[in-house]
């Protein structure tokens, strides 16, 4: 079951059962199925928070992924600053609505065993990342077609 939970915040994360359709499509296409995936929009104050306190690390973030991942069944709590992802939209150009599925996807690859420390690791993340928007702008398009 994926949930979404919005923590002082309004994450603005519209047609939530096309994204959770499309995150099931995402990690199917890895051979994983769905277990509990929680969504946990905040601000930059309580996702500094959580990474000093569980990774003790001291620097704002868009997204923390916590993996509870049993053999082939995905389960993870993702911590998404919502602030960060404004900020990163607009140094990026783009949309917030991009930004935001971009970093949705971004957990659950990470949930998939994808990496993105190393630059090698991280253009392999950038390309499943658009690889992932791609299936989400063509499911979009096969609804809108019907």
């Amino acid at each position: 079951m994926i949930t979404f939970v919005e923590e002082e915040v309004n994450a603005r994360l519209k047609e939530r059962r096309l994204i959770k359709k499309w995150i099931k499509q995402v990690a199917e296409s890895y051979n994983y199925k769905l277990g509990d995936i929680c969504y946990i929009f905040c601000n930059d104050e309580k996702i500094l928070a959580t990474n000093i306190e569980f990774l003790q690390h001291d620097y704002y973030t868009d997204i923390i992924t916590f993996d509870y991942v049993e053999g082939d069944i995905l389960s993870g709590d993702m911590f998404i600053s919502v602030d960060t992802v404004k900020s990163n939209s607009e140094l990026f150009s783009g949309s917030y609505e991009d930004e935001l599925h971009r970093v949705v996807i971004h957990g659950i690859l990470h949930l998939c065993g994808l990496k993105d420390k190393a630059p090698a690791d991280e253009k392999k993340m950038r390309a499943a990342e658009d690889k992932a928007l791609k299936m989400l702008s063509q499911l979009k398009s096969s609804i809108v077609d019907k």
